[in-house]
């Protein structure tokens, strides 16, 4: 009986290392890389819904119709906020939450002068802004491979 209870605290020691160390199967690595950008989706989307709410509760909410730059910024504001509260508590550290939070903002860098130009309307903006943002956050996750593969959260 001895014999088998150190045989299973041993696995279970195995088990733990190769777990938290991130150097599991490939498999359940590109597993947890695929959960963590999942969890990044809902943060940034329920920051999106739960603030914007809220600003329109509290009669602070801005149309993208009449105001597209402010109101891109309004709510790349709030999925950032979503975001970074969720990756924090997840532990995180800031210099990943801020390379996260800033896709939701890079993609204006040539939308709003485009924007400005005429050459998109508010809605062409948006929707460019958002289809940038999903391959910008995998980006700073790749970049940080080890951090969201890894088994440690």
């Amino acid at each position: 009986m001895t014999t088998t209870s150190t045989t299973t605290s041993t696995t279970t020691s195995t088990t733990s290392t190769a777990s938290t160390t991130g150097k599991g199967t490939g498999r359940r690595r590109w597993g947890r890389f695929a959960l963590h950008y999942v969890e990044m989706i809902i943060a940034m989307f329920a920051g999106m819904f739960a603030l914007g709410a809220l600003l329109d509760v509290l009669g602070l909410g801005v149309s993208h119709e009449t105001h597209p730059e402010l109101g891109y910024l309004v709510m790349a504001v709030n999925m950032s906020i979503g975001m970074a509260a969720w990756m924090r508590f997840r532990g995180h550290g800031w210099a990943a939450t801020l390379e996260m939070c800033a896709a939701m903002f890079v993609p204006v860098v040539p939308l709003f002068p485009m924007l400005w130009l005429g050459w998109i309307d508010a809605h062409g903006l948006m929707t460019a802004a958002h289809v940038a943002m999903f391959p910008l956050m995998l980006a700073a996750m790749v970049r940080r491979l080890d951090e969201y593969a890894g088994c440690a959260h």
